[in-house]
């Protein structure tokens, strides 16, 4: 008799990973794959979608099925995430027309989100639409095309993310989840459910934009081209798919009102399930996954990406130490900062360095290290860093506080996890209990979501019985009170310096 699996594959920021899991939830085999991340501007950030996103789906798919010698007809279903929301303008053969414009962390839309908010009114469009526009949102990049691509713009058939172009390379079908499509603000809108034809003419038309489904509805079926191209059997089913970070709290069972994502990639995102909808301008809200389940979630621009930069730019020494040694270079600048005690002996960082997402919604953000002495060294510098994030999240849990959320459990997800110093900092921090869950989780998410879909598991219920987490990370009482101070300069910093920071961005 033939065995069941199911595909997952996700595509990061700097690296796609895949899993095949067999019918029990049980990982059979795994695969990643590096790809690059360009910046060609000053707060652009964008992937090459032919490359970075199907070259990645198809050489991990392959791999996969090689390496566990799995018949490709014994795959009943394929889920699919990407990083979003992105932007990808292409023709009407679904070619791309120019580079993917990223998620939050490309920010070159400012003035046109300055534009919307007087045009359009901040508070009518967040009643509309529950989140306000931001960097994050797809709307003002779609106008940035508009006004300063504008033959890009005449010629795109669809204005697509990355999960949306992958399905559609796989099925024909042009679909998007409503969990990622409330991010295409202001052009969803909660009441309906669907696009919003008040807003959409100054942006595009509807047929431009995917029809909206949920999460795990078998959304088409592998073409004969696709098949080629992928190894997969033409005709298995695929499902509508999501957002990388929507198909991480899959893999952790993140399901239940209080349940809240913390997902350590290269940016820091968080989702907190809610029964009922709740909006704050702070942060962003929309549809979770399923019918009955809605979403407060937020995100800080940079986590990884913040540590990637430090490394490559102020420990080379240490990446060639580690070359040498065969040791991970991360795992050695953690070392480096085992005899410095919290709060990093009065030194703040602003991680920043990308603009920043919630709670400031600010692209011309600026990073900052603040309160550096003679008597400050490198590691320092770095144990900072990591503190810089632990104070963002810790003030990202504050405001589901002021809102009334009851968050009852956290679960950390993404490579971060995989620096166990970092969570305990965090949970430290926060004064809260952190749990872990698996370093594929994403793709991990993408694989449960194909089984679910195509009916394998009854329910979510089902689903989360096979799930297990990793170790938890329990504050220490002492080192929560000598944070609190710092977490508190941290907050106030960006207040007293913004229009400072706007300056710089102007020169």
């Amino acid at each position: 008799m033939q065995r069941t699996y199911f595909l997952g594959i996700d595509i990061g920021t700097y690296e796609s990973k895949g899993v095949l899991v067999d019918a029990n939830g049980v990982i059979q085999a795994t695969a990643s794959r590096p790809h690059p991340l360009s910046t060609p501007r000053p707060g652009f950030a964008e992937h090459d979608a032919n490359e970075a996103w199907w070259g990645d789906f198809c050489h991990l798919s392959r791999q996969l099925l090689a390496d566990s010698t799995i018949d490709p007809r014994a795959v009943k279903a394929v889920g699919v995430s990407t990083i979003a929301p992105c932007c990808l303008a292409v023709d009407s053969g679904g070619v791309p027309l120019r580079p993917a414009i990223l998620y939050g962390v490309d920010v070159r839309a400012a003035e046109e989100i300055d534009e919307l908010n007087r045009q359009l009114g901040a508070e009518a469009v967040l009643r509309k639409t529950g989140n306000p526009i931001t960097s994050q949102s797809v709307g003002p990049k779609i106008l940035w095309l508009k006004k300063h691509e504008p033959e890009v713009w005449r010629r795109a058939a669809r204005f697509v993310t990355g999960t949306t172009w992958l399905v559609a390379r796989l099925t024909g079908q042009w679909v998007v989840d409503h969990y990622t499509a409330a991010y295409f603000t202001p052009l969803y809108t909660l009441d309906k459910a669907d696009w919003d034809d008040d807003y959409l003419p100054m942006f595009c038309r509807r047929d431009q934009l995917a029809e909206c489904r949920w999460t795990d509805e078998i959304s088409g079926f592998v073409t004969p081209e696709a098949a080629r191209a992928t190894g997969l059997a033409a005709g298995t089913p695929v499902v509508t798919g999501t957002a990388d970070a929507a198909a991480e709290a899959v893999g952790v069972g993140i399901f239940d009102p209080g349940d809240l994502l913390l997902m350590f990639g290269s940016s820091i995102y968080m989702i907190h399930v809610v029964d009922q909808l709740r909006t704050d301008a702070r942060l962003w809200a929309g549809p979770y996954l399923q019918r009955d389940r809605w979403m407060v979630a937020a995100g800080m621009s940079t986590a990884g990406t913040l540590t990637r930069w430090f490394r490559d730019q102020l420990a080379r020494d240490v990446l060639d130490k580690a070359e040498q040694s065969g040791r991970n270079a991360y795992d050695l600048l953690m070392q480096d900062i085992e005899g410095i005690p919290p709060g990093s002996d009065g030194l703040v960082v602003l991680p920043y360095l990308s603009g920043e997402r919630t709670p400031i919604h600010d692209p011309k953000a600026r990073g900052a290290f603040f309160g550096l002495t003679l008597g400050h060294r490198r590691e320092h510098l770095y144990r900072a860093c990591l503190e810089g994030v632990g104070y963002g999240i810790a003030q990202h849990l504050e405001i589901f506080a002021e809102m009334g959320l009851e968050t009852s459990r956290i679960v950390a997800v993404g490579g971060g996890t995989r620096n166990p110093p970092w969570l305990q900092l965090t949970a430290d921090i926060c004064g809260r209990t952190l749990s872990s869950g698996q370093a594929f989780g994403a793709a991990y998410g993408d694989a449960l979501l194909a089984a679910l879909g195509s009916g394998h598991f009854a329910d979510v219920e089902d689903l989360r019985r096979r799930i297990q987490l990793g170790p938890s990370y329990q504050p220490d009482p002492e080192r929560h009170r000598r944070y609190r101070p710092y977490t508190r300069i941290y907050q106030a910093l960006y207040q007293q310096t913004k229009n400072l920071m706007s300056d710089l961005n102007q020169l």
